[in-house]
């Protein structure tokens, strides 16, 4: 668990239902987690949810850094609040991305970082073909 500005009683799991909570909260769409564990050492896990407006976005990121707080993670870093069209929230373990709906279409992470993966149905698909 990274620890620079983490309470170290707090798990990622602990940290993952904060960050979950907090994108309910503001209604957030499409969310999605993606585990990036044995993928990179930056994170464990990538959270990636979409406003509906860059004033939505902004809120939801806020919410997210609130309900980290309380639960004893402060953040390590806060990119895009400016702009409001991609607001990534770097919280050590757990990395969210709060985006509008076009810039998640055009970079497309959730295609960067399943690359390879396969589902279970996926794989037993191709298989019996």
């Amino acid at each position: 668990m990274s620890t620079a500005r983490t309470n170290k009683a707090v798990t990622t799991a602990t940290l993952r239902q904060s960050v979950v909570d907090a994108l309910d909260e503001l209604k957030a769409k499409d969310v999605r987690e993606i585990d990036v564990r044995g993928k990179t050492s930056i994170a464990d896990l990538l959270v990636i949810a979409s406003g509906t407006s860059a004033r939505h976005v902004k809120s939801i990121a806020d919410e997210v850094q609130k309900f980290a707080k309380k639960a004893g993670v402060y953040p390590l870093g806060v990119e895009g609040e400016g702009e409001g069209e991609w607001v990534l929230v770097d919280l050590g373990d757990v990395i969210v991305h709060v985006m509008l709906p076009r810039i998640r279409e055009f970079y497309g992470l959730e295609r960067l970082w399943t690359v390879g993966d396969r589902d279970e149905g996926e794989s037993e698909a191709a298989q019996a073909g």
